[in-house]
């Protein structure tokens, strides 16, 4: 009997990383320290911003501030883009990178560098365009942007980041202080040198139509990467457990836009978040988890009479403990109702839960 000659096993095809697709991007991404947050299926809403003319309550809007307490998780460094000699700051390094400090030597985190932090989630678990697009390696990949994300130039149709936040020709309808340092002191680390981002063609910053596959975001981790002084850039820094006080003043917020930045803040007990702020996001620095300690809100026109048109303003309006959080999930819960893109949100909050079991990238600066 003859016998059928079993066929040849072909070798395994393997696809170099930087001709995998979007379609594999988990296990490309795997042992990277940033995933990406998709898009929503639907076009964002575009609408008319509240304006500054006026308080408003026709919607129920709210006015009023929040204070708050950052604490310093991992190593922070939030640069001035300054090397300066380690002994004009107190520092043993011969040359150092600087962090801003105020009049008393405290150490400040820019409320600059507050808000872009907290407007980058605020788009995206909501249904918003990007913010702006200025750089021209960025613009090289303006085609690769779908349509619809596309930053808009009409103040007049905005996107739901860009009505709180600002656009052009409209400045938004929050404002954050600078935040201070409590104690008057700061730590040197040391930064490795750090790889530019590859957003190259078929890697997994594009999708299988060649778009972008979404926003970028950087895992938290149990602490940073340091090297040692010899090999690497002194930083001046925020060491664990630093903590930073700042407020937050906002105007003419409905409900939903104000609970979905207190989602961001990590008031939602549901997904635990923490912000990661200025440089070193790669090998871990900059995670800060958010506390509210109190908060002013006027929610009535008679409350705005009673704060402004009198020289004795009273604590009436002041919120702290119980009725506090009592007032913080109510707006979380319209947020979540309204405003918030559940998926997105899912997303975002593998990425950046806290607390985390998660270590540090090895090998990948």
């Amino acid at each position: 009997m003859t016998q059928t000659p079993k066929p040849k096993p072909q070798p395994k095809k393997v696809i170099p990383p930087q001709h995998q697709n979007n379609e594999n991007a988990t296990a490309t991404n795997s042992n990277k320290p940033y995933q990406f947050v998709s898009f929503p299926r639907e076009g964002p809403h575009l609408e008319k911003p509240a304006g500054h003319d006026k308080f408003k309550f026709d919607k129920n809007q709210l006015h009023g501030t929040l204070c708050l307490k950052l604490h310093v998780q991992t190593s922070l460094h939030v640069s001035t883009g300054i090397v300066a000699p380690g002994s004009d700051i107190g520092s043993r390094v011969a040359l150092i990178k600087t962090m801003t400090q105020g009049t008393e030597k405290q150490l400040l985190i820019q409320g600059s560098s507050l808000k872009g932090c907290i407007r980058s989630v605020y788009e995206a678990i909501t249904n918003s365009t990007l913010g702006i697009i200025t750089r021209d390696k960025h613009k090289r990949y303006k085609k690769q942007i779908p349509e619809e994300r596309q930053p808009r130039n009409n103040k007049n149709e905005l996107c739901p980041a860009s009505r709180v936040f600002g656009a052009l020709d409209w400045q938004g309808l929050i404002e954050f202080n600078d935040a201070k340092c409590e104690s008057i002191d700061f730590s040197t680390g040391f930064m490795p040198s750090l790889y530019r981002p590859r957003p190259e063609p078929g890697s997994a910053y594009f999708d299988m139509r060649g778009k972008v596959a979404g926003r970028k975001f950087y895992y938290h981790t149990i602490r940073a990467i340091e090297k040692g002084q010899n090999q690497e850039i002194a930083v001046q820094q925020a060491a664990k457990a630093y903590t930073f006080t700042t407020q937050l003043q906002f105007k003419n917020l409905q409900p939903e836009e104000l609970g979905t930045l207190l989602v961001i803040l990590g008031q939602d007990n549901k997904y635990p978040i923490a912000l990661k702020v200025g440089a070193g996001k790669p090998i871990g620095m900059g995670t800060m988890t958010v506390e509210i300690t109190q908060a002013r809100v006027l929610e009535k026109f008679e409350d705005i009479k009673k704060r402004y048109c009198q020289y004795n303003p009273t604590n009436e309006n002041l919120l702290t403990g119980n009725a506090l959080q009592q007032f913080i999930q109510k707006q979380i819960k319209a947020a979540h109702s309204l405003l918030i893109q559940s998926a997105q949100l899912q997303e975002l909050a593998q990425i950046l839960h806290y607390p985390t079991d998660r270590e540090p990238p090895e090998g990948m600066y």
